[in-house]
């Protein structure tokens, strides 16, 4: 892209700008108009087009939280090259309602490529991939697990994807899971136009948390060295690039009867094939009924309820050959995460309330 002005609905970001723009989208039942609002930041020297989005499930709030802290970052006001469209809440109406869904209950992630003429969610969806997904480069979209269902750092990307899976190799993720591409996700809205996409999960809904946000941040940095939009660290980007896991599969391990819940493995842990990952308790003490693994691989993916029914989703295991080693690479990425400038770690955010020290 040259660095001329950029038009977006009638909004001109020159070179040198950064600018919070406003995209009409609807009107509420309450006749109150729904914007999507995006930061566009451009650097004085010509490059490419990175956007990065959060909140397409309004719950899902570590990745408003890790564009809040990218776009303060001192890094985009040094030689910054080309452009940062960030885009911290796209569900803007659930994110309102402090929900996954949108207010007709419809998963705005099962609605793109959208329609101008369609449904709220519709109109979001038409406004994201028409507005301003056909200026980029490349996209990283941001996630979190559901309500009570904490995930490990990981990025999804499509196993055929040579240019996303390029993308997600330099984000330097702990675990990198090639899944399929789901029809009408923001994701296939990006494979059918040809743009490398990376979707990052980490945390759960409505929590933020410190690694989550600050393995997000670091990523989203990685990427913007890897297209030329930040200065390069090589030393930082063969790290994580030898610490990242690739797994071809994920399994859930579900529970064979209902009771109170407990939990035994902790998440990035290795699992092998019969393993006792945690149990299931008849709350009048009758039984305890072990959840037993039936793969081998490690551990993505946990939920944190106490109280389960029979089939509800527990453990989510990335298969891998050779979990120990896998552990091990986790670990190493980890170590890397305290090693944030103080002056670009923006509030720390505590996990957990038994330990917070004020």
């Amino acid at each position: 892209m040259s660095m001329t002005e950029l038009e977006i609905q009638g909004q001109i970001i020159k070179p040198g700008e950064r600018k919070l723009i406003s995209l009409p989208v609807g009107v509420l039942t309450t006749h109150e108009p729904v914007t999507m609002r995006a930061w566009v930041i451009r650097g004085k020297t010509a490059g490419p087009t990175l956007m990065v989005t959060g909140c397409i499930h309004g719950d899902e709030i570590n990745g408003a939280e890790i564009i809040r802290r990218l776009v303060n970052s001192p890094s985009l006001r040094k030689r910054f090259k080309g452009t940062l469209i960030a885009v911290p809440i796209v569900n803007v109406p659930a994110f309102s309602n402090r929900s996954r869904y949108l207010p007709d209950r419809r998963d705005l992630n099962r609605l793109f490529p959208g329609s101008p003429k369609g449904s709220l969610g519709g109109r979001l969806a038409h406004v994201l991939t028409s507005e301003l997904l056909p200026l980029c480069d490349a996209v990283v979209d941001l996630h979190t697990g559901a309500v009570n269902r904490a995930n490990l750092p990981q990025v999804r990307v499509t196993a055929e994807d040579r240019a996303s899976l390029e993308v997600a190799q330099a984000f330097g993720s702990p675990v990198t899971l090639t899944t399929e591409t789901q029809p009408g996700t923001f994701r296939a809205a990006c494979n059918e136009a040809g743009i490398p996409v990376i979707l990052y999960e980490s945390g759960e809904a409505l929590r933020l948390d410190t690694a989550s946000i600050r393995f997000g941040k670091r990523g989203v940095q990685a990427v913007m060295r890897h297209m030329g939009m930040l200065p390069k660290r090589p030393a930082a980007a063969k790290k994580s690039a030898k610490h990242a896991v690739v797994c071809e599969k994920g399994h859930w391990e579900r529970a064979q009867v209902g009771g109170i819940f407990t939990a035994l493995i902790a998440l990035g842990k290795a699992v092998k094939k019969g393993d006792v990952l945690g149990f299931v308790a008849d709350p009048f003490g009758d039984y305890e009924e072990e959840v037993v693994s039936s793969q081998t691989g490690i551990l993505i993916g946990r939920t944190n309820v106490g109280q389960v029914d029979e089939g509800d989703a527990l453990f989510h295991v990335a298969l891998a050959r050779f979990p120990s080693r896998a552990e091990k690479k986790i670990v190493q990425s980890g170590e890397g995460l305290p090693d944030i400038a103080e002056d670009d770690d923006d509030h720390p955010v505590h996990y957990d309330p038994y330990t917070d020290v004020i």
